[in-house]
């Protein structure tokens, strides 16, 4: 039933999210989804599929078109910000709190930023440097969940000395 459930999510989540902006919804994981910035209909409709958390990578300066973080504790749903601003912030502390916050939700959880390309990057480095993940790999996973322009960033940082 879970498997049904997630394929009704992105159905559905991908529908509504066709309409509203050019970012797709992706599911490079189980209970995983990452996307581009959620409308405040396709939160209501995350949250009615099954959402339990909203991750949201944006900087607090960054115009979401609502207060998202209002609309989710009104949906019921847990809502935390971890802020990225782009390739200074792909470090493995940021991916180690991310690991921690995905780690917390028993539901599915959908993680965003502006467009998905940051989110996936932090799932990249994530995947490699905490889930011992090859290189290769790992940005397989990052490019599944919406990483683009990030891509060259994400493998420095994989490739790292580890500090």
């Amino acid at each position: 039933m879970t498997g049904f459930r997630s394929l009704l999510l992105l159905a559905v989540l991908a529908s509504a999210n066709a309409m509203a902006t050019d970012a797709p919804l992706r599911q490079p994981r189980p209970q995983l989804l990452t996307a581009g910035q959620p409308s405040a209909q396709q939160l209501r409709d995350a949250a009615r599929s099954g959402v339990t958390t909203v991750i949201d990578l944006r900087r607090p300066d960054e115009d979401r078109g609502y207060d998202e973080g209002a609309q989710a504790e009104q949906l019921g749903l847990r809502y935390v910000r971890l802020p990225i601003a782009g390739a200074a912030d792909l470090t493995t502390a940021n991916a180690r709190t991310l690991q921690r916050l995905l780690a917390q939700d028993d539901g599915t959880t959908l993680l965003h930023c502006a467009s998905g390309n940051r989110a996936g990057a932090l799932l990249a480095l994530l995947n490699a440097r905490l889930e011992g993940a090859s290189t290769a790999d790992a940005l397989q996973l990052g490019r599944a969940a919406g990483m683009t322009s990030l891509e060259a960033s994400a493998r420095s940082a994989i490739e790292a000395p580890v500090p």
